[in-house]
């Protein structure tokens, strides 16, 4: 599988700009038929607790905008996107796939809402984790501080997780934070990771980027400078089927309710 990880500057609060942004970080790059092309957390608003301001509805121009990317590009996309849950206002911090004929896929809502940042207030929690089918690939996608709770990608491994893909707006004061928790929830559950953070700053921090791609015995096999970047690299099944059988511990998982 060729993933291409999309590490963007967003523009706070500014759909049409972040839009304009990644339509010129696309136009300058070959996107092969088949690929996998992931964006950042909440990609066309940044970090933002302003949900009346921000959110859409799961078809709105976000989700559109989005789905034709897919479509041009022959590929799948997965981008974080605010929504609302009309029912009690509050927001929904999602991730979204679209299909190559840019119908959606899934819809992760995050299940871990960030304290520090009180994103409890602002937006609701999922309560559970996906699978996305990607050309025989079993997708489990999360957000941001997710990435602190390993049993999330534990449970998704009991159901047959190839790849994690973690989007992200991670602080650069944390960065060593993020960079060794996407190695150990590859190396714990013999997975493929892939995080996609943002780059640049919001009114309240500031984001090195560091996107990387991990291999599932740990081995970083690509990293992003930071920057704004598309990150290319390159999955191989072969690869990931062959360490699970030489060193098989995911047959030594204890039961969910160990």
């Amino acid at each position: 599988m060729k993933i291409l990880c999309c590490q963007t500057d967003i523009s706070w609060e500014n759909r049409d700009e972040n839009f304009e942004k990644i339509e010129g970080m696309l136009g300058e790059t070959v996107i092969e038929p088949g690929s996998l092309l992931i964006f950042p957390e909440l990609a066309t608003a940044g970090f933002s607790m302003n949900v009346p301001a921000i959110a859409e509805s799961a078809d709105g121009p976000s989700a559109q905008f989005f789905a034709n990317i897919a479509r041009r590009t022959d590929s799948h996309v997965l981008a974080g996107i605010p929504g609302r849950n009309p029912d009690s206002g509050l927001g929904w911090n999602e991730a979204v796939c679209f299909s190559p004929d840019g119908s959606e896929l899934g819809r992760y809502r995050k299940n871990h809402l960030f304290p520090l940042a009180n994103e409890g207030h602002f937006y609701e929690a999922g309560t559970e984790s996906i699978l996305l089918d990607c050309d025989g690939w079993k997708v489990a996608p999360f957000i941001c501080y997710d990435l602190r709770f390993p049993e999330l990608f534990r449970n998704a491994a009991r159901r047959g997780a190839d790849l994690f893909v973690v989007i992200a707006n991670w602080p650069a004061l944390r960065e060593d934070h993020w960079t060794t928790l996407l190695r150990a929830r590859a190396i714990e559950n013999q997975a493929y990771v892939a995080g996609v953070n943002r780059w640049g700053a919001d009114p309240n921090l500031e984001y090195s980027g560091a996107s990387l791609v991990v291999s599932p015995t740990g081995e970083v096999i690509a990293r992003a400078e930071s920057e704004p970047t598309v990150l290319r690299s390159l999955l191989e099944r072969n690869a990931l089927d062959d360490w699970r059988s030489r060193f098989p511990a995911l047959a030594d998982m204890k039961p969910a309710s160990f």
